[in-house]
């Protein structure tokens, strides 16, 4: 018997969805375990943190924005991990958080949670969610985000995550108070597996094997005034 529908859904629901996306994608990429809190901080503000920020922005059926930010340990914990996992030899990785190869990576893994994440969304609330390309940037100062429009009640949480390592990294995400009331029971049939959009994350890579133009970083850098 398929599980009980939930009669609402609200903010905090969407944030447990995006935690599990976020989990569930990075823990099969890299073959390791990665966890979240069980609890989550209520925060006032949202910012990308050194070492390495990654943002998205939502917008649609709900506005919100998302904030993930690695420390260097556990950026290069899990860029290691997928790299390896991909036939990457020891000798050709990166030795640095910094360079563009482990952002690149990093970015890669965030497109593939959010992808994950918007499946996620579409199959249980049957809604269409729009989302920005994520942004991976290495920075050595905080740097405070916020969303480019007037939400009602805005409302923003952070969650800390754990890599297999035992090296934290946290997501910070801000989005207008919402709730989904289902006004009858639906069918959700089924719904694109990790290994379909891993498997779609990697093709892409491959089409599109070459590196980011300096100038890309370059711009993203002026437009946040670092």
């Amino acid at each position: 018997m398929p599980p009980k529908q939930k009669k609402s859904f609200g903010t905090d629901d969407i944030l447990l969805v995006l935690c599990k996306s976020v989990t569930k994608v990075l823990s099969q990429a890299t073959g390791s375990e990665v966890k979240y809190s069980p609890v989550v901080q209520r925060i006032s503000k949202t910012s990308l943190k050194p070492d390495i920020g990654c943002f998205v922005l939502f917008d649609g059926v709900f506005s919100g924005l998302v904030i993930m930010n690695f420390g260097a340990d556990s950026a290069m914990e899990l860029y290691r991990s997928y790299m390896g996992r991909m036939g990457m030899p020891e000798n050709e990785l990166a030795s640095r958080h910094t360079s563009d190869e482990v952002g690149n990576t990093l970015g890669e893994l965030m497109n593939q949670a959010v992808g994950e994440f918007t499946a996620a969304m579409e199959y249980e609330l049957q809604i269409s969610v729009t989302q920005s390309q994520p942004k991976m940037i290495a920075i050595n100062k905080e740097v405070v985000l916020s969303i480019n429009t007037n939400l009602d009640n805005p409302q923003a949480r952070k969650v800390a995550f754990l890599t297999q390592g035992h090296h934290p990294f946290f997501m910070e995400m801000a989005m207008e108070k919402t709730t989904f009331l289902r006004i009858e029971e639906t069918s959700n049939g089924e719904r694109p597996s990790v290994d379909d959009i891993l498997s779609d994350a990697q093709n892409a890579m491959e089409r599109e094997a070459a590196p980011a133009s300096p100038s890309s970083h370059d711009e993203l850098l002026d437009s946040l005034g670092l």
